[in-house]
């Protein structure tokens, strides 16, 4: 786990991620994976939906939780406070703009909602005065949503290549 404090003066690539109340472990784990291999920080917001040992997000992990910085974050202001310098993208089917509309900076975090679950829909989150952007991935009206690990995957590659994938190979 890395600090609040040490998230905020890390430099990055890539724009960090943010799952805000993550119910599936699985998801969580294959964004450690993701975040692993693209040099971005994780922000987990709190509540979550399991337990930080569970074993289905070990799996989905594989190998790379040693390699990926997760950040722990007891409540959403605790994100704003301790990241001040940040802006915050929403990605929500809401949102009338693109997610390639934007032009990303390393210091940005894209935001993520939870999975449907338990806990009430979270606009307060998603559209309140910290955010900054609104934007969705185009998919079919029929249907719901993609999987959250796969929006995110999405959107921490875009970014990346606009900043034309600095650190990789």
């Amino acid at each position: 786990m890395l600090s609040a404090e040490k998230a905020a003066t890390t430099e990055t690539v890539t724009p960090h991620l943010c799952y805000y109340s993550p119910r599936i472990p699985g998801n969580t784990g294959s964004a450690i994976r993701l975040c692993a291999v693209t040099g971005t920080i994780l922000h987990l917001v709190e509540p979550l939906g399991f337990n930080l040992r569970d074993t289905k997000l070990r799996r989905a992990g594989l190998d790379y939780h040693d390699m990926a910085h997760v950040v722990l974050h007891p409540n959403f202001d605790n994100l704003v406070e301790s990241m001040p310098n940040s802006r915050i993208i929403a990605f929500t089917a809401h949102a009338t703009k693109l997610y390639t509309e934007v032009e990303y900076k390393p210091t940005d975090i894209l935001l993520f909602g939870p999975e449907p679950g338990d806990i009430p829909d979270p606009m307060d989150i998603m559209e309140g005065p910290h955010v900054a952007e609104q934007v969705r991935l185009p998919m079919r009206p029929s249907l719901r949503s993609l999987n959250l690990t796969n929006c995110a995957s999405i959107a921490i590659y875009e970014a990346w290549r606009q900043l034309n994938f600095a650190g990789g190979r």
